[in-house]
């Protein structure tokens, strides 16, 4: 059953059938939600938080756009207000130092090489963790999740040109963070660092 029929046969009274929507996107909101927040617990707490929400609002869903770019917004706006109440708390934000090493899967045969990749994937996630949260957001739905300019317009509420804008930036970001030329492509190392194992 498509969305759609989901969120139909929820507003009918039967909850299994957002059960079958939580099922279907938990790991990539956790993976979106990972990449804004850094830290697992945080990453965990607001991929929780998102579809209690979404569940709180799903009878007022309009299918003005997907469901998909309907539950991404809600995700990036719990992720943000994490981000600002834990910079209330601490005066800054601080990352607790772990990064996606262990979600990346390695496809290299040689401990050396592994190291490498793993030694690539950090760097990647460092300057991705020093991009402004402005500048993280839409490159993360864009290379990561794989959303168009126009469903990432709609989950950031900004226009194409705004979102296009932004993605140009960070990538000049961070190829000036990690020194690449501005040529060469990021977003095949950035969609690695997200994969599952």
């Amino acid at each position: 059953m498509d969305d759609f029929g989901n969120i139909e046969d929820f507003r009918k009274g039967n909850p299994s059938a957002f059960e079958a929507l939580l099922l279907k996107y938990k790991d990539r909101i956790y993976t979106l939600c990972r990449y804004l927040l850094e830290n697992p617990q945080d990453a965990d707490d607001a991929a929780q938080d998102t579809f209690v929400k979404a569940f709180q609002g799903l009878a007022r869903f309009t299918p003005t756009a997907s469901f998909y770019t309907w539950l991404y917004r809600i995700a990036v706006n719990t992720c943000l207000d994490q981000r600002r109440k834990a910079s209330l708390r601490t005066g800054l934000f601080v990352a607790d130092g772990t990064d996606f090493l262990d979600m990346a899967p390695s496809q290299s045969p040689s401990p050396e090489s592994d190291f490498g990749t793993k030694q690539a994937i950090h760097s990647l996630q460092t300057s991705l963790n020093r991009l402004s949260v402005k500048l993280r957001v839409p490159l993360v739905l864009k290379e990561v999740e794989g959303l168009s300019y126009e469903e990432i317009a709609v989950a950031l509420d900004v226009s194409v040109g705004t979102v296009k804008s932004r993605i140009s930036r960070a990538r000049e970001e961070m190829a000036r963070m990690m020194k690449i030329p501005r040529n060469k492509t990021r977003g095949e190392t950035l969609k690695k660092a997200g994969e599952k194992p």
